[in-house]
């Protein structure tokens, strides 16, 4: 039977394997940073005043559906992902670290 972790979302708290959560995590992850991007050109379009609001919409779209623009999202967005939990088990085991924290 896989792992099963705490999922909240909306409030609501729910059952659910291990890497769904972590899929939903990196999700979250791309679609808060691609709302970033998206209010950084749409924003500096409209403030430049050289470009309306669909001009700036449309730079968005055409950078958010690069390949490679995307796969770099997904990446560190796990790879932030991976990190955090390694920290984590690494605070949590017992006799964890001999080092000072600075």
């Amino acid at each position: 039977m896989a792992e099963t972790t705490q999922l909240v979302m909306a409030g609501k708290r729910m059952i659910v394997p291990r890497l769904l959560k972590r899929a939903a995590q990196v999700a979250l992850s791309v679609a808060v940073t691609s709302a970033v991007f998206f209010m950084m050109i749409a924003g500096n379009g409209y403030l430049v005043g050289r470009t309306a609001f669909r001009a700036g919409f449309n730079a968005w779209m055409a950078f958010m559906h690069r390949s490679d623009i995307l796969a770099t999202m997904v990446v560190t967005a796990v790879v932030t992902m991976l990190v955090m939990y390694w920290q984590r088990d690494q605070e949590r085991r017992p006799g964890g670290s001999s080092r000072p924290s600075l």
